[in-house]
């Protein structure tokens, strides 16, 4: 996924995404990543609550991106998960 333009795109949009892997992370958590369909990029997301996880391998979800107001060291933006009812399912700092 390409972010060159940050001020180009809102915290309400969503970017569809496949699921590439799914990870069993203890009892309550499964790790997700997700590959975005015109980049070819990758996120993982490791805490996407166990209960009620009804996501298989090749389904749809979707990412939405946050610019942070500051740098963390090479991380600059917050990368949320959301299911197709945009409930939000995990995020991560990129």
């Amino acid at each position: 996924m390409k972010c060159d333009t940050m001020t180009t795109i809102s915290e309400n949009d969503r970017f569809e995404c496949r699921v590439v892997n799914i990870i069993d992370n203890l009892k309550q958590w499964k790790g997700v990543t997700v590959e975005d369909f015109d980049s070819g990029g990758r996120v993982y997301f490791a805490r996407v609550r166990a209960e009620g996880f009804n996501i298989s391998i090749g389904d749809s979800l979707y990412i939405g991106i946050k610019e942070l107001p500051y740098g963390l060291e090479e991380m600059s933006m917050e990368v949320h998960l959301y299911d197709e009812d945009d409930n939000e399912l995990d995020w991560t700092i990129l």
